[in-house]
């Protein structure tokens, strides 16, 4: 429920007293429309700082469930949403929305990918990146460019991570300063990561939102911020030179590889869950109460009206999240070809 926000500024009442957000600044804020996309480490932080924050419409967009090794670091969650196999996107709006119920939450439990980008981030005026992969960066930028919607780039490993915004037609965008998809040398399964890394980067990204939002499209900071939290230092690296880059095949040249669905992948290592996501061709779905009738024949399953889980008793150190659009995360292994081999076993071609 969105209510009119000049009857709630009492909640707002400090935030308000800051000069840089004020009372115009906090109407921008009610008035804002947020997608966040990945609700894990950075995304929960996100969601919650902005829910708090008075952010009038968020949309939560995550493909994964709450899993024990995500409590460490990402606030929203308790073991209860474990237990439950629950979906992050739902698990979220059910907490967020008992922190401020005077803003509008929406949640899908979607992959994010070329075909559905446009549906899911329509009408957004802010992108907040909460992934943990560089293919769907990558897509988000084509998306911006085409769309002329910023969005605010955020990534963490171990106790590192940096933050800037790409403002289309004002400042560089990602392939600007990345022509490519860069070689993963260090995931979270091998550096690691802890949470005051992700609090931090997390918080350097709702900053830059508030500014952005608060001052209706007017404080645009062009620099790049690179924090490592363990050896104490912070970096600035300003990207305003790179911001008229002739050479850059995104905004200069329109290519938008990534959004015709030309560097897309149909299957995905899971950062520090030993587990792969299988996503089949499009269009097809699943019934999952009669999935569940074939499983409970050949092992443990557990139903809930996001997704069905299952451990087969012959493999009983594998557990299958299956999603009604066919998708699958397979925990239990980071080998692409056991994961489809137990998909094509266990679900079908």
């Amino acid at each position: 429920m969105t209510t009119d926000c000049s009857g709630n500024f009492d909640r707002y009442r400090k935030q308000t007293l800051f000069s840089g957000i004020g009372e115009a600044g906090q109407k921008q804020l009610q008035q804002a429309r947020v997608a966040i996309v990945g609700c894990g480490a950075l995304g929960s932080v996100l969601a919650e700082t902005l829910a708090r924050a008075g952010v009038g419409f968020l949309r939560i967009i995550d493909r994964d469930f709450v899993d024990l090794s995500n409590l460490q670091r990402q606030h929203l969650f308790d073991e209860d949403d474990v237990h439950a196999h629950l979906p992050k996107a739902i698990a979220a709006q059910k907490k967020l929305q008992r922190i401020n119920s005077d803003i509008t939450i929406e949640s899908h439990v979607e992959d994010l990918h070329a075909s559905n980008i446009e549906q899911l981030l329509a009408s957004c005026t802010l992108i907040m990146d909460g992934t943990d992969n560089f293919e769907t960066r990558f897509l988000l930028n084509d998306y911006a460019l085409e769309s002329n919607t910023p969005w605010i780039s955020g990534g963490v490993i171990a106790a590192r991570g940096q933050v800037f915004i790409v403002v289309p037609n004002q400042t560089a965008c990602l392939r600007c300063i990345l022509q490519e998809e860069p070689p993963q040398t260090e995931t979270c399964d091998t550096a690691g990561v802890i949470g005051p890394a992700v609090n931090v980067i997390a918080s350097l990204q709702a900053t830059r939102a508030l500014q952005w939002i608060a001052s209706a499209g007017q404080l645009i900071d062009q620099r790049m911020t690179i924090v490592d939290l363990w050896e104490g230092s912070f970096q600035q690296i300003d990207l305003s030179s790179l911001s008229d880059n002739e050479s850059c095949p995104a905004c200069s040249q329109n290519e938008r590889l990534w959004l015709r669905g030309e560097r897309t992948s149909q299957s995905t290592i899971l950062c520090g869950r030993n587990a792969v996501q299988i996503s089949p061709s499009l269009g097809k779905s699943i019934d999952l109460k009669q999935q569940q009738q074939l499983w409970n024949t050949i092992g443990s399953t557990k139903l809930n009206p996001f997704l069905l889980w299952f451990q087969p008793t012959d493999q009983p150190e594998i557990e299958l999240h299956l999603f009604q659009d066919r998708r699958a995360i397979i925990k239990g292994t980071e080998d692409l070809n056991t994961a489809k081999t137990l998909y094509t076993r266990y679900i079908g071609s």
